[in-house]
C-alpha cells in the first residue's frame, strides 16, 4: 500500500516535472511572441513622455529668455528714466540758480540807478534860470529813465519766461511750448532767450514731436553755440534723430556731445545711450 502509494506519488512528481519542464520551455517561446510588441509600447510611450518633457523644458526656457529680455528692456528704460530725472533735477536747480542771480543783479541795477523823481521837469527850470540851466545841462533828464525802462523789461520778460518754465515743469507741454514760443517772438534779444529755445525743444521732444523739437535745438545749438545749454541742446538733439529712426545721425550726434563736452553729464548719457544702440554689422 504504502509502496504504491509512493509510486504513484513518484509518477506524479515526475508528471509535475514534466508539465513543469514543458511550461518552462514553452514560456520562453510565449515571451519572445508577446515581450516585443510590449517593449515597443513601452518605448513608444517613453519616447512620447521624453519628448512632451523636453517640448515642456523648451518651452519653459524660450518663456524664461522672454522674460529675461523684457527685465533687460525694462532696467534699460527704467536707467534712462532715472538718468532723465536727474537730469531735470539737475537743471532746476542750475536754473533756479541763474534766475536767482539775475533777479538779484536786476534789483541791484535798480537801487543803483533810480529814476529821479522830477526828471521830466528838468527842462522848465532852464528856460527861465540859465544859471541853472548850466548846472543842470550835464544831467541830461532823459539818460535815468533809459535804465529804467530797459529793467522793467527785463523784470517782464523774467516774469514770462518764468511762467513757460513753471509750465513745463508742471508737465502742461502745450502751454509751456506756447509760453516759451511767445517769450522768444516778443524778447529775442533777451539773455534768457536760448534757454527758451532749448525749452521749446523739451517741450516738443515731451510730445513726441521730434521734427519741431530738432528744428529748435538746432536753431539753438547755430545761433548760440556757446550756450551753457549747449551740451544738453546737442544730447537731445541726438535723442530726436533716433526716435525719428535716423540712427547714422542720431549716432553721430551722441558722439558729438561726448567728443566736444566730455566732462559734461550730457556726455555720460550719450555714452550710456550709445552702449544700448544695437550693433551695426560690420560694411
Amino acid at each position: 500500500m504504502v509502496f504504491r502509494l509512493a509510486n504513484r506519488f513518484t509518477a506524479s512528481f515526475s508528471m509535475a516535472g514534466a508539465l513543469a519542464s514543458a511550461m518552462l520551455f514553452m514560456a520562453p517561446a510565449h515571451a519572445q511572441d508577446s515581450s516585443p510588441m510590449s517593449l515597443s509600447d513601452r518605448v513608444a510611450r517613453l519616447e512620447q513622455q521624453q519628448q512632451n518633457q523636453d517640448q515642456y523644458r523648451t518651452n519653459l526656457l524660450n518663456q524664461l529668455q522672454q522674460m529675461q529680455s523684457q527685465m533687460q528692456n525694462m532696467q534699460g528704460q527704467i536707467e534712462e528714466l532715472q538718468h532723465q530725472v536727474q537730469q531735470l533735477q539737475d537743471q532746476s536747480k542750475a536754473q533756479y540758480t541763474d534766475l536767482d542771480s539775475r533777479v538779484g543783479r536786476l534789483e541791484k541795477s535798480a537801487s543803483a540807478n533810480p529814476a529821479p523823481a522830477a526828471s521830466s521837469n528838468g527842462p522848465a527850470p532852464a528856460a527861465s534860470a540859465p544859471a541853472a540851466s548850466t548846472s543842470s545841462a550835464p544831467a541830461a533828464p532823459t539818460a535815468p529813465s533809459v535804465p529804467a525802462e530797459s529793467a522793467a523789461q527785463k523784470a517782464a520778460a523774467l516774469n514770462a519766461y518764468n511762467a513757460a518754465f513753471k509750465s513745463i515743469k508742471a508737465g502742461d507741454y502745450v502751454s509751456s511750448s506756447r509760453g516759451f514760443r511767445e517769450f522768444i517772438e516778443k524778447y529775442p534779444n533777451d539773455a534768457l532767450t536760448p534757454n527758451a529755445f532749448y525749452w521749446l525743444g523739451e517741450s516738443y521732444y515731451a510730445t513726441t514731436n521730434y521734427q519741431v523739437a530738432v528744428e529748435a535745438f538746432k536753431h539753438l545749438l547755430s545761433q548760440y553755440p556757446q550756450s551753457e545749454k549747449a551740451p544738453d541742446a546737442t544730447l537731445k538733439l541726438g535723442y530726436s534723430q533716433l526716435e525719428m529712426k535716423q540712427t547714422d545721425a542720431g549716432t553721430a550726434t551722441l558722439k558729438l556731445v561726448v567728443s566736444k563736452y566730455p566732462n559734461s553729464n550730457a556726455a555720460k548719457l550719450a555714452q550710456e545711450r550709445l552702449r544700448r544702440l544695437p550693433q551695426q554689422p560690420a560694411r
